[in-house]
């Protein structure tokens, strides 16, 4: 049994990862602020004799003894991370700082959650790990894309100077139960909108494409990277290598949720990429991971899921 921390852990991805961790029988230290984690994301392991939780700031230290770490912690909605895009990077960036240093002292494996974000509008597709980006340094979502990749060049300084045992992973469009209702992202957005019989809110002209991972094979691949030997820090892109157009994505939702919402469309936001697809050809090759989840499955899935949480949310 391992004794693993997930920051972020009341969050979509954080509590689904536990999930599967406290299955396969490990003590599990979640940490979370609640900023965007959601509390309910976690109820469902209190009283789990492995499991625990802090409420607490990554911004600040924490001390504990683990043998992993799982850094996860950091608003990835544009709703969150632009609502104080201070504060996301102050998260971001010494959040991951305390982490490193908790894992130089401890001698934990640390795995970093990067973004596809930093690629920003790419001019290469797909887009591979050697692909350095197009990223607007000074825009919105800047505080985001840009402390996410200085994230990773304190985890790959660390590695080089101190031997601090980290990996890095670049996570794609992910969906799945374990969204908020207000997430504010594409896939979340559009299914709460179909439910609600409100029209879907399509930016720009639909046209531009995401490549979209199911939460199930996300954790997979998180799991896989940390078992990789110390000298593979990566990083590697985790997601789907199937590719659609926000307009095929939302009428596939309407379909799956028996809708008959009108589309509404709206100006494309400042530096929103026009297209996104991961190469996966590295996690392949060095995880043995491919996403397995059917797109129309996992849709199928999420809807359930919001649906569940709507018809909640109507009692109150």
């Amino acid at each position: 049994m391992k004794k693993i921390m997930v920051t972020g852990g009341a969050g979509f991805i954080g509590s689904n990862l536990i999930r599967k961790l406290l299955g396969q029988g490990h003590a599990v230290l979640a940490v979370d602020n609640y900023f965007s984690g959601i509390e309910k994301n976690i109820s469902e392991f209190l009283g789990h004799p492995n499991f625990a939780f802090v409420q607490h700031d990554v911004i600040e230290p924490l001390y504990r003894e683990v043998d992993e770490i799982y850094h996860l912690a950091a608003p990835a909605s544009p709703k969150y991370y632009q609502r104080d895009p201070i504060f996301t990077s102050k998260t971001i960036l010494f959040g991951s700082l305390n982490q490193l240093e908790l894992a130089t002292s401890t001698g934990a494996k640390a795995l970093f959650a990067s973004t596809s974000e930093v690629y920003g509008d790419p001019a290469e597709h797909p887009q591979r790990e050697s692909y350095w980006g197009n990223v607007n340094p000074i825009g919105p979502r800047a505080c985001y894309d840009e402390s996410k990749r200085a994230m990773e060049t304190l985890a790959f300084d660390y590695f080089r100077q101190y031997g601090t045992r980290v990996k890095v992973v670049r996570i794609f469009n992910t969906f799945g139960p374990g969204m908020a209702i207000e997430d504010g992202r594409v896939v979340s957005n559009l299914i709460v909108q179909a439910l609600r019989g409100e029209p879907l809110t399509i930016f720009g002209d639909g046209s531009q494409t995401r490549s979209l991972c199911f939460v199930d094979d996300l954790v997979r691949g998180l799991m896989a990277m940390m078992g990789t030997d110390d000298d593979f820090v990566g990083p590697v892109n985790l997601g789907s290598g199937h590719e659609l157009s926000i307009s095929q994505l939302a009428e596939i939702v309407l379909e799956l949720c028996g809708s008959s919402s009108e589309l509404e469309y709206r100006p494309l936001p400042q530096d929103d990429p026009k297209q996104r697809r991961a190469d996966t050809s590295l996690a392949t090759s060095k995880l043995n991971w491919t996403p397995s989840t059917d797109l129309t499955l996992g849709l199928a899935k999420t809807i359930r899921y919001f649906e569940a949480e709507l018809a909640v949310r109507s009692l109150k």
